[in-house]
């Protein structure tokens, strides 16, 4: 007798042919049972990669979960990255932009690129793969522009301003202008002198902006002194104090207060710490506008010319600050042994630093010239003008100012270089005029009244 057994083991079929025969009336097979021992190694192998996948599997379903998390963040950020280049690009047609903000957000984007290029290495979608490629057109446009813009467009807006202040100079500044100024052949300001005056506000110390001075005018028979306070929010005037000399001034004495206008928002409100008393007339800010005004000492009558450029700053666009912001500083007026001026900031100049002449014919306020500064009237503290010659402050500590800023009307050159310290009383600094007659500096530093001389040589 032969029996087939049919044997499975491990996924394997093997079959025996065995001999059986008779004992005791049974048959007897003997059969060899290591053909059906149970594969132990095998399955624990299996049973360790099954655990091992298993385990592989958890980990990219937590790392999806984390990508699906963040990917809403990235996008975004990277949206708001684009928000934020839009006007990048906006100026780049222009031919203008700021290298430290490129910079800055050349960075920014840099680091971005290095989020979603890990969040693709995880996860791996075409949604990630269009963030990564965004991102990377992005920074090659912030490349483009700063490379090619700040290279070539830059320069040849510098060039074309330099060109265009050069033809305000020779139409406005007369050749002998400085022979007629001994002072101002000598070149700039060498040295400030330590305070000659120092005197507390006869307002009160409560008044921290506004202006004051002597009048500034060479050719005039007046020799006041004059206090303007911004009473209504430290932002806006009504009132002119005047002295008729330097001792009745110290002593506070034999004064006469003027009303200029009715009320805070009468729209021949003084403005900002912004006026200069020139003559017979005080000339300031006109209330909310973009205009001067010319205030009358005997008739009482206004007069008023709008400032020439685009979009002029005012209400707070473009105050002095550098530390700290001085309110509606927008507009600031001084005179020379030019003349009268007026420093501002426009959006067409891109906030830098505009200087404009102004002229009284008799009839009529007139704007003549107009120049453009390379200076971001933003970061400097306040300004004044000696000589043609605008000077531009920025704050050193609670105890001093810094002259560093120069830019010469007559031939259209700045410097950079000028380190002259202005000593003072208080924090805060609202206005800095020059007065022509006694080549001093008058500040107006929070309720303190200073002035200091001028050195020329």
């Amino acid at each position: 007798m032969f029996l087939l057994l049919l044997l499975l083991c491990a996924g394997e079929s093997q079959a025996q042919r065995i001999s059986g025969r008779l004992v005791n009336a049974s048959c007897v097979c003997p059969v060899n049972s290591s053909a059906w021992t149970f594969p132990t190694l095998r399955y624990e192998a299996v049973q360790q990669l099954a655990e091992s996948c298993e385990g592989s599997v958890k980990n990219q379903w937590d790392q999806m979960k984390v990508a699906s998390e963040h990917l809403p963040q990235m996008q975004a950020l990277l949206q708001n990255l684009t928000a934020r280049l839009e006007p990048y690009l906006y100026l780049r047609k222009r031919g203008v932009h700021t290298a430290l903000w490129l910079r800055k957000l050349g960075q920014e984007l840099e680091k971005l690129e290095g989020d979603i290029d890990r969040l693709h290495g995880q996860r791996g979608s075409s949604e990630t793969q269009a963030l990564s490629v965004e991102a990377t057109k992005l920074q090659k446009d912030v490349e483009q522009m700063y490379y090619y813009d700040h290279l070539n467009m830059k320069g040849v807006k510098h060039k074309l301003r330099y060109l265009k202040n050069r033809a305000e100079s020779c139409q406005s500044i007369p050749k002998d202008f400085r022979s007629t100024q001994p002072h101002c052949r000598k070149g700039l300001i060498t040295n400030i002198s330590s305070p000659v005056v120092t005197k507390i506000s006869p307002f009160g110390k409560s008044y921290i902006s506004g202006s004051w001075g002597r009048q500034a005018q060479q050719t005039s028979s007046r020799d006041s002194y004059w206090i303007q306070p911004l009473a209504n929010g430290n932002a806006w005037g009504i009132t002119l104090r005047l002295y008729p000399s330097y001792e009745n001034f110290m002593a506070s004495t034999n004064h006469e207060d003027i009303t200029l206008a009715s009320s805070y928002t009468d729209k021949h409100t003084i403005e900002g710490p912004s006026a200069v008393l020139f003559g017979d007339a005080l000339y300031y800010h006109c209330y909310k506008s973009a205009d001067i005004c010319r205030f009358n000492l005997s008739s009482k009558a206004v007069a008023r010319v709008t400032l020439p450029g685009d979009g002029v700053g005012i209400n707070n666009k473009f105050p002095y600050c550098y530390y700290q912001c001085r309110d509606y500083s927008d507009v600031d007026l001084g005179a020379d042994e030019m003349g009268l001026w007026v420093a501002y900031a426009t959006l067409g100049s891109h906030g830098n630093l505009v200087v404009s002449r102004l002229e009284w014919d008799g009839e009529a306020l007139n704007v003549t010239s107009t120049w453009e500064t390379r200076v971001f009237k933003k970061a400097v503290s306040n300004a004044f003008l000696a000589c043609g010659v605008l000077y531009a402050t920025r704050y050193g500590d609670d105890g001093r100012e810094e002259v560093f800023y120069a830019f010469d009307t007559s031939t259209s050159q700045d410097d950079y270089l000028l380190a002259l310290p202005l000593e003072k009383v208080a924090k805060g600094v609202a206005s800095l005029s020059y007065n022509p007659r006694d080549k001093q500096i008058y500040m107006y530093n929070d309720g303190y009244l200073l002035a200091y001389q001028a050195m020329f040589y």
